[in-house]
Order: structure tokens, then sequence, then C-alpha cells
């Protein structure tokens, strides 16, 4: 980790979060930039995957079976590229650039991710999860495609509101918590000023380019924690840059993230994962024990149209997984 200036968490900082290539599905492999060392969450946003730019011209690209989530939202967002989204609900949406994909696990969902055939040559883009809080995470689950986001537009820059608010625009995304995503496109020579949340966190992660963020060049795959209590964020690009700008009221809840659960006890995941495990095993869905303030028993579902076995869950861990906040 390299700390650029300032403490974690004492007002604005400037600290740049390493990443860690992970293979994802088949034949992707992504740029984990969370949860890192050091930090697990900016705002309620729990996990960023960033992809590409691939050329995937002659090869499958997105490849990913059916798996399960509890307790979050996942955004899909493409810079280039298609992904052939499809869930448990009956969800079946080709997600292209500028549209948002947002997916409310709630108690329990399952879904596939796939580069359609034929699809186009390059593959880019983003995958990130928001963790819901306790009051919401056991709703029922939901799928949502929005193919129109708001754009603010000054001289050499463009921002699309992924999810939350900027500078009065408002994304159709529902959320559960406060928080704001953005996409910003800047042309050579852009310099622009956004407008912050005080009381937010916030992180960029540049996905093509080398903005100067904050009086330092970021470049791509970079993901810059830049703490609370800003009022703006200036942006200069000598080249053309694009960013996501990531931000949220500190979540404060403890939780606990394995695989592809998010839940607030090592029980609850393990009671998660027995359920994915009975349904691919044709077995009954185990019953939750009464009072455990586990998540609602119930199957997640099969996801029609997918041809091929789903993930099986990981084995758990030997030690104990335990409830942790948004830092180590």
């Amino acid at each position: 980790m390299q700390v650029c200036e300032g403490r974690p968490d004492a007002g604005p900082v400037r600290e740049l979060l390493p990443a860690r290539a992970v293979p994802l599905g088949e034949s992707t492999v992504v740029r984990r930039l969370l949860p890192t060392m050091g930090r697990r969450m900016v705002g309620a946003w729990c996990f960023v995957d960033h992809y590409g730019p691939d050329e995937i011209a002659r090869e499958p690209g997105m490849q990913v079976p059916p798996h399960p989530h509890t307790g979050l939202q996942t955004v899909s967002w493409l810079l280039d590229g298609e992904v052939h989204h499809r869930d448990s609900l009956g969800s079946d949406v080709l997600i292209r650039p500028g549209e948002l994909g947002l997916m409310t696990a709630g108690g329990g969902i399952a879904h596939s991710e796939q580069s359609p055939d034929p699809h186009s040559p390059m593959l880019h883009g983003a995958q990130l999860w928001v963790a819901l809080p306790d009051s919401q995470r056991e709703r029922e689950p939901s799928f949502d495609h929005h193919r129109e986001l708001p754009v603010l537009r000054e001289p050499g820059a463009t921002a699309t509101v992924l999810l939350g608010e900027l500078a009065g625009a408002r994304s159709p995304g529902q959320v559960h918590t406060a928080l704001v995503g953005v996409d910003v496109t800047m042309e050579s020579g852009a310099d622009a000023v956004l407008p912050l949340e005080g009381d937010f966190e916030h992180a960029v992660l540049t996905v093509s380019g080398a903005p100067d963020v904050d009086g330092g060049e970021l470049p791509a795959g970079s993901l810059c924690y830049l703490g609370t209590g800003r009022s703006t964020l200036r942006l200069r690009a000598e080249t053309p840059s694009r960013l996501l700008l990531l931000g949220g009221i500190p979540f404060t809840e403890k939780i606990v993230m394995w695989w592809n659960f998010i839940a607030r006890t090592g029980e609850e995941i393990a009671e998660a994962r027995e359920r994915w495990q009975a349904e691919l095993a044709g077995e009954p869905t185990p019953t939750a024990a009464a009072g455990t303030g586990s998540f609602q028993p119930g199957p997640f579902g099969a996801v029609p149209g997918y041809e091929g076995p789903a993930l099986a869950a990981p084995a758990l861990p030997p030690s104990p997984l335990r409830p942790r906040g948004r830092t180590r």
C-alpha cells in the first residue's frame, strides 16, 4: 500500500490501493481493487473488479456460470462490449456500454454472465458490489436494467451518474444507503471540478488514460482512496481519460463477506452455502434454525436459458468467519 498523504479516515487523504489479478470464470482475468489490504469498503461499495480492455474477437470472452448472491447489490458497468445477464427471476438482458445492470440479491438470487455469441471484439468494464444495510439485506431479490442515465456536461468532460446523485442529477437505480457512482470521460486538456458530499468518503478508479486526480497522476487500473471531508474534486487530463468516482456515507455495520455472500455472521454464510449446495444436488432446501437471525430459507433458483452446470461453492475456510469493519 502506498499512502501519499495524511491518514486514512482522518478527513481528506490520497491513498493508492493495490490491485491483484484474479481469474473470473473460464477466460477472464480481472483486477480486484476492493476489498484489499487495509481497506474493505468505500461507503457501501464493498467490491470492485476492473477488467479489460481485452481483445476477445477470437475468444469466448466472459463466461461466468450461474452462481448465488445474498445481502448485496451487483452493479454491472460496461465501457466496451456486451454482457448477457440471466438470473433466477427470469431476467434475460443484454447489457451494453452506458447501461446500468442493477441486481439486488436480498435474501438470495442466482445469475450468470456471458459474452454473447457473436460479440464485439473488445471487452472492458467494471463489476461492483454494494453492501445492503441490515434492514434491507433479506428483501425480495430484483433486477433492473436502466438504458438511460443522467449525463452532466461541461467543456471537455461528461459525467454519467450510475447510482446516487451528482450536482442535482439522480440515477434511476434504487439504492438503500447514501452513495454515489459516476463515470467521468475527459478529453485531452480537460480541467473539471466535481462537487462532492462532504460527509461521504470517496475513491477514484481510473479505467483508461492517466488523469491528474487531486494533484497526482492516477494510471489506468488504479484505485485511489480520497477520504472524507471534501466538497470538490479537481480532475485534469493531458490525454483522453476515463474514471469512476465511487463514494458514500461510511458504512458502519460489520459484515462477513465470503465467496458471493454478504452476511453478518459466519453461521449465516455457512447456511447460505448449504442452501446453494443442496440446490445443486437436487436436495430439499435446508431450513434455517429459528431465532438465529439468518437469511430467510428458500431456493436461490435455477437460471433459465443457461446451458451448462452452475458453479459449486468452495469449501469454507478452517478458521471461523468473523464480522469485520470497513478497514483492517
